[in-house]
Order: structure tokens, then sequence, then C-alpha cells
């Protein structure tokens, strides 16, 4: 091949070696069809290689295919890094500091952190966007976001002893600092208490489901549970309010996740739902940013202060576990 392949065209490829058909690919990229297909015959050609069996149920990797795949996941996120940096040095946003937020502000804390920064020695500028938990990741890999807020499962070997010690996922690519462990609950109409009592997620699969954003942490969350049993369940209805899908749920149509603190008061007064006494998923709540740039000045600064107002401790190498506060425990 003359040229390397544009990273519109790898992102192409990857997605839909995932997604498995192009016109579902095309959602996921917010692009045609016909442009998909144009960028999979180019690369295709450039390579010399045919990187899909076109199939009438859609597109498995050929062997050339599969084996370019972990190539073209490095080079996209090579790419990704090389716009962040940049942008930060074209830019010179020192003392600036972009934040992608998510869920309501006083669960993340928001107002008293961006008071802190902005009065702090530094007087740190802040530009808030909110967004869905997936989202506001890819937007920090994008270099769109400095940092972010980020709801992701608890990794199982915490789940009896929490750690706030900071972590990294998607191969090392983000930092996260977890600020908060709590609980989702499965809730259902009232209607259906003995469908979901005493039931396990394999059993719940079965029934529908209320729909969330595609880039959403309830359906990321929902998606890994379900998707290692087989099969996704049927969803109905769409929304992207937390309190919008207890009112769902009580009107007979579907189940939903639903936060601790969102749960609790609906649950002080009389109500048309029932919650799931045999599943739960215990989640973060995180502050994250690309790892290539957490010891930036504006970053670091950041996750102190971040830190600072949900009272958690900076790690110490070779001490023991850093939580100065419990874990969530609402309802």
């Amino acid at each position: 091949m003359s040229e390397l392949p544009r990273t519109q065209a790898l992102r192409c490829f990857i997605t839909v070696a995932r997604e498995g058909t192009v016109s579902r690919a095309a959602a996921m990229l917010k692009l045609t069809q016909p442009a998909v297909s144009l960028q999979l015959k180019a690369l295709e050609e450039s390579t010399g290689l045919q990187l899909f069996n076109r199939t009438p149920g859609g597109f498995t990797l050929t062997e050339a295919g599969a084996a370019l795949l972990p190539l073209a996941h490095r080079a996209v996120a090579a790419a990704s890094d090389f716009k962040a940096m940049a942008d930060s040095l074209n830019e010179a946003q020192r003392g600036t500091l972009r934040v992608g937020t998510i869920l309501d502000p006083e669960f993340t804390r928001l107002g008293p952190f961006v008071r802190s920064l902005a009065m702090s020695s530094q007087r740190t500028e802040v530009f808030l966007r909110h967004g869905v938990s997936d989202d506001v990741l890819a937007q920090v890999g994008r270099g769109e976001l400095d940092v972010g807020y980020y709801v992701d499962a608890t990794p199982p070997e915490q789940l009896n002893h929490h750690s706030f010690t900071e972590r990294t996922i998607a191969d090392g690519r983000y930092q996260l600092a977890p600020l908060l462990s709590y609980h989702y609950r499965v809730i259902a109409p009232i209607g259906w208490r003995d469908r979901v009592i005493g039931k396990d997620w394999a059993e719940l699969a079965e029934l529908p489901w209320l729909a969330t954003p595609p880039h959403s942490g309830h359906r990321r969350l929902l998606d890994d549970i379900f998707r290692p049993l087989g099969a996704l369940p049927k969803r109905v209805g769409y929304t992207d309010q937390e309190e919008a899908m207890i009112d769902f749920v009580e009107s007979g149509l579907c189940l939903s996740l639903a936060r601790d603190s969102v749960l609790a008061p609906r649950m002080a007064r009389p109500h048309q739902f029932v919650v799931s006494d045999k599943v739960k998923l215990t989640c973060d709540l995180s502050f994250a940013c690309l790892a290539a740039r957490r010891q930036e000045p504006v970053i670091a600064h950041a996750f102190a202060a971040v830190r600072a107002v949900w009272n958690i401790k900076p790690a110490i190498a070779g001490a023991g576990p850093t939580r100065t506060r419990k874990v969530a425990k609402n309802v």
C-alpha cells in the first residue's frame, strides 16, 4: 500500500467488525450507510486485502481482517492522543478546564468542585458540558474535554473491600479516580412482583426493559450483564431522565435500573413499583482523564480538588486503602 489509511476508514473498519452490519455501524458513527461502505471499499483497495466476508446475516472478519483489527485500534487511539496533545498545545489552555458532567450536579458534587477551582490560587476557569457517561469519556479521548465524570461497574475484586486508589481502563488509555461506590437497583411495575422477586439476571432478561441512550452508562452496564447470557432483552419506550425511568416503570411497561439516591425519596411515599431482591449493580462514580495527561498541571490540580471535595486522601505508595468515605447505602 502506498500510504497509511485514513483514521475515519479505520474507525469504520473497527465499528463494522464490532457491530456486524454496515447499518448498525453507520448509526453508531453517525454516518450514512453508503459513506461507511465507501470507507471500507477504499480501505480494502488500499491494503489489497479482503477484510470482511459479506453474508446475508452481516459482516464477519476474514483472517486478514482479524489480524489487522488490533493494529487498527492502536492506530485510532494513537491518532486521538496526537490530536488531543496538539489541541492542548495549540490552544494553550493553561488555567482553563473543560469538564464533562453526567447525572445530577448534587450527586456529583459539581458545585463545590467548581467553586474550589475558582477560589484556588490558580483560579482555574471551568467550562462545563453535560452528557452521558460513554460520550463524556469519548470526548475526553478526542481531546474535546480535559476531564469528566464516568460511571462503570465496580471491579469484582473490590466489591467486598473497596479501594479509592486510581486505576486505568481501556488498556491504560484512561485514568480513573473513584469518588463513590453506589448501587443501581432493578425496579419493575408493582403488578410484576411474582415475575421479579427471587429472579436472577437470566430470568429478568426475558422481560422488557426501558431503552436508554446507546452511549449511556445504563445501556452499557446492562449490556455487559445480558450479552454473556446469550441475548439482549427486548427494549421498549425511551428516556434519558432518571426520574422519568421510574415513571415508565410505574406505568406498567417495563423494567429499569434506578440509582439509590433517586429511588429513596420515591420509596418514602406511595409508589407503584417493586424492587428486585436478588440482583443489583454496584458501580463507581469516577473522575476521568487521558492517562497520558494525568500529570499536566491543570488536570493534576483538578484531580486534587475533586478528591478534596469528596474527602478522599491521595494514595500513598505502600499504604493500605485510602478510602475515607463509606460505600453509599441509601436504600
